[in-house]
């Protein structure tokens, strides 16, 4: 009797399994999907500033004049000269993690203006970017982020809507950026299909700055 119990729960066992296989995904299969949008922690989601965003594959960006919105940004900070900008996206931060932002140095304190037109999407404070704005463009294509900022602009609320050349903040060294450093870190992602200011496409900043220095 005892054996027919025993065999009982084995073949029970059994059929619990085989289900299991059929309806449940794999270790294997639910780590690939999360790995479809890998969360970038740490230091920073765009290498220094923490964010808690999601990337996908980079889009090539090569011409800075194919793209109506991004070839008509305003400077982010009252001065800015093409001879200021450096490319530092491809740059290592931390782990080997790429910088994908630019940044501009500049006094603290210095305003920061919207470089488009759109929404003010999210505000927010975290321990390495500091003080940070995510905004929308007017289409919610793209998403603006400047991070290390050292206060918001008088007024500001997310879901704000804001004109180019506005100001939106104040450059500081908030978050991880050193106090003797104060700057101005920017970057820009094109939005997902559910628009959410944490998800997208990097794009490297550094041509559409250098075409809105140049203007």
């Amino acid at each position: 009797m005892h054996r027919y119990i025993v065999g009982l729960v084995v073949a029970a066992m059994a059929v619990v399994v085989s289900m299991c296989a059929l309806l449940c995904p794999t270790v294997r299969e639910t780590h690939r999907s999360q790995m479809r949008l890998t969360n970038v922690n740490g230091s920073s989601p765009f290498g220094d500033d923490y964010s808690g965003r999601n990337f996908v594959e980079e889009i090539d960006w090569s011409n800075p004049h194919a793209d109506p919105i991004l070839n008509k940004l305003v400077p982010p900070i009252d001065g800015l000269k093409s001879e200021d900008i450096h490319d530092t996206y491809n740059d290592v931060r931390g782990a080997r993690r790429r910088h994908e932002a630019v940044d501009m140095m500049a006094p603290r304190g210095t305003p920061v203006y919207a470089v488009t037109s759109g929404k003010v999407a999210k505000l927010f404070v975290s321990k390495p970017g500091g003080l940070t704005i995510y905004q929308f463009d007017a289409t919610e294509k793209y998403c603006f982020y400047y991070a290390h900022l050292a206060a918001y602009a008088a007024g500001l609320t997310e879901g704000r809507e804001v004109r180019a050349g506005d100001l939106v903040g104040y450059v500081g060294s908030s978050g991880n950026a050193r106090e003797d450093s104060p700057h101005l870190h920017f970057a820009i992602f094109e939005l997902g299909p559910n628009k959410e200011w944490w998800e997208g496409v990097p794009i490297n900043p550094y041509k559409y700055l250098l075409h809105a220095a140049g203007q």
